[in-house]
């Protein structure tokens, strides 16, 4: 039996809420005009009339469930004054349009409803009805009324925090994706700044064999081969970098500012005159800033060696007043024209590169500049990055 019931509750839940509404509004109807009404005029029109009145607006409940509410318990008053409500075991239209109120309606309007309700509660009691000012007969009429309104602030409160949760979620959903965006970012730019930097050297030094090995046939072909294959490297990666960028294993310790050596040299073997320079005494710097140093010269050097032609390339570090200073300045062709008017072209590898590197110097509180070198040739990268917090005056107020 309350497997039956379960599955005919399923099956309401399914009917869309106007079939809902007006089955209620039917059946309410139905159940006013069923009883034997002892009135003289039982079975006559205005019966029909009120009883139409205090449930058929229910149709309309939840679209204007104040003005259903008003004209239903205008009927169930008319069933009141003649005397007809006394056949009725329970208001019915007039319950189920103050479970609407309390559940649909705006707070002031539940009040005025309920104020309302009550007062035609006791009129009913102690006027039409004429059963006296007892509790007993006040808390019995009035008791199906609280139940409903009750009932009403229930789903009211049960759906206020279904919208809260799913809200929630939302919001969590959106979280979940930035990071995901900026982790996305991340790996994008390590990516760039340790495999384009190897595979750029890698065809610049190809090239070189292949003057070098100038009259050898089998040679030539060989560094042609791996010259072709580190440039197609080079441009399915910055294609899947700009995938990357839109939509527990054990590493090897990150590199740090012992690590630079190691870059010029590579930048050396490459054909590139590159020396480093570094001036004032190297405090204790956090690991994460010694990284971005890191990728920031190690892009400056990429770059030099692979889009601006350079020959020589020089790496100053200057350590003052709580800050690195670092400039990276090649003799190359220097920085690209701006581009013309118009929607922004795709990142070249370039750009990607330089966009890394401002990313990675802001995120410390610094800034970077680029552009031509002072003396107009060239390509110079200056960046600054504090590597002490500032000294705050000390609160008097502790």
């Amino acid at each position: 039996m309350v497997g039956r019931f379960r599955a005919v509750g399923r099956r309401w839940e399914t009917l869309p809420p106007t079939t809902v509404d007006a089955l209620t509004a039917v059946l309410c109807f139905l159940m006013t005009v069923a009883v034997p009404v002892k009135v003289p005029w039982y079975g006559g029109p205005s019966l029909f009339v009120l009883a139409a009145l205090a449930s058929l607006p229910l149709v309309w409940r939840r679209r204007q469930p104040v003005v259903v509410a008003a004209l239903v318990g205008a009927g169930t008053i008319g069933l009141a004054v003649t005397d007809a409500i006394r056949s009725i075991p329970l208001p019915y239209g007039q319950l189920i349009a103050t479970y609407t109120v309390a559940a649909l309606a705006g707070p002031v309007w539940r009040v005025l409803t309920m104020v309302c309700t009550a007062i035609g509660v006791l009129v009913t009691v102690l006027v039409v009805l004429d059963l006296g000012v007892g509790p007993a007969a006040v808390g019995t009429a009035a008791l199906p009324f609280v139940v409903a309104y009750a009932l009403g602030v229930g789903v009211r409160a049960r759906r206020d925090r279904i919208s809260m949760l799913e809200e929630r979620t939302r919001r969590l959903a959106e979280a979940q994706e930035a990071t995901a965006a900026r982790e996305r970012e991340r790996i994008a730019r390590e990516i760039h700044d340790i495999v384009a930097h190897s595979v750029s050297l890698m065809v610049v030094q190809a090239e070189a064999g292949i003057v070098r090995a100038a009259g050898q046939a089998r040679t030539t072909r060989t560094f042609e081969t791996i010259a072709g294959t580190g440039r197609e490297a080079l441009s399915q990666l910055d294609r899947a970098l700009g995938v990357l960028r839109d939509d527990g294993a054990a590493r090897r310790p990150e590199p740090g500012l012992d690590d630079l050596p190691e870059v010029l040299e590579r930048a050396r073997l490459a054909g590139l005159d590159a020396d480093l320079v570094e001036s004032g005494t190297r405090p204790r710097v956090p690991a994460d800033v010694a990284v971005a140093v890191y990728r920031l010269v190690q892009e400056s050097v990429t770059n030099a060696v692979r889009h601006a032609d350079a020959t020589r390339l020089r790496v100053a570090l200057d350590w003052r007043d709580g800050a690195l200073d670092v400039r990276v300045h090649d003799n190359g062709r220097g920085p690209a024209p701006d581009t013309a008017p118009g929607p922004a072209p795709t990142p070249t590898a370039t750009k990607r590169g330089l966009i890394g590197m401002r990313e990675r110097v802001h995120a410390f509180g610094g800034d970077l500049h680029t552009g031509h070198g002072d003396d107009g040739t060239g390509f110079v990268v200056v960046a600054r990055l504090p590597i002490t917090p500032p000294r705050r005056e000390a609160d008097p107020h502790g």
